[in-house]
């Protein structure tokens, strides 16, 4: 392992030669994720061996800065790469997957978004945090599948998509934990400077798809209690995200139940912005 940067804590397990032992997680799409114990604390070590390489140096620096400034994320303990040159990233160990959702929990997760979408992008972050061309980014290859190509090139250019944010770019339950009554953000693969409209329009169309809608709309309310929006504009950042999830279902990346697709066509359905016949 070669280390870029590591803190006091790693370097005194190191120094100490104490005993870790090493334990499954759940596996995500684009890294292998293991739980590291050691006697008196837990770590959870993630390596991005599969096709995506991010740069961990930055989720590294801006977890720092989020940890810093009360957002509950996983503080970050070291960052560089293994013997094979894979991103790697050790954090502390935050908890398990939300098991069941409830208003208290959904409230909470609409507040949190926002408190990070809040803060702004100044000099320090603005350092480090990168930018990308939003379709390229979200939907690399798209003109591969014509209909959600076709609908991306009517919504994109009224939707007017600023970069002033930081954006999570796959906020949702899987990648939030739970300990007791905290929860806490992890997953930040897909950081970056973008638009909090669609960061959160992406959460809430995943909640209709997933969840029920009492739920969704528990988290909308919330949210844009302190994040106003219009109605068109909403739906027009909904309609990305639904985009989003017909690209990702083409690439087989999605997770369907018995009742998603009829879901997922209710949202087209009441989306005016697309066209029923995209599914």
């Amino acid at each position: 392992m070669q280390w870029a940067a590591r803190n006091e804590e790693i370097e005194e397990l190191i120094h100490q030669g104490e005993s870790v032992t090493v334990h499954e997680m759940a596996q995500g799409f684009e890294a292998e994720v293991k739980e590291l114990r050691s006697a008196n604390a837990s770590f959870v070590w993630k390596v991005w061996n599969k096709q995506s390489k991010p740069r961990v140096d930055v989720q590294y620096h801006l977890l720092q800065i989020l940890a810093e400034r009360g957002i509950a994320v996983s503080r970050p303990l070291g960052w560089g790469k293994d013997a094979d040159c894979n991103p790697v990233l050790l954090t502390t160990f935050d908890g398990t997957s939300i098991r069941k959702a409830n208003p208290k929990k959904v409230t909470e997760l609409a507040k949190l978004l926002s408190a990070i979408h809040r803060i702004g992008i100044e000099t320090e972050i603005d350092s480090f945090l990168p930018s990308y061309e939003f379709k390229s980014y979200f939907f690399a290859e798209a003109d591969q599948y014509e209909p959600i190509d076709q609908a991306l090139h009517a919504i994109l250019p009224q939707a007017g998509l600023r970069r002033d944010a930081i954006i999570h770019g796959d906020y949702h339950l899987n990648n939030i934990v739970e300990n007791g009554e905290r929860l806490t953000v992890i997953d930040w693969t897909n950081v970056q400077r973008g638009d909090a409209r669609y960061d959160f329009a992406w959460s809430l169309v995943l909640m209709r798809i997933y969840l029920s809608e009492r739920n969704a709309a528990l988290f909308r309310s919330a949210y844009l209690e302190e994040n106003p929006m219009e109605q068109e504009e909403l739906k027009a950042f909904e309609a990305l995200g639904i985009l989003r999830w017909l690209f990702l279902m083409k690439r087989g990346g999605t997770f369907r139940k018995a009742d998603t697709i009829k879901r997922v066509k209710g949202l087209i359905q009441d989306n005016g912005w697309l066209d029923p016949s995209l599914l």
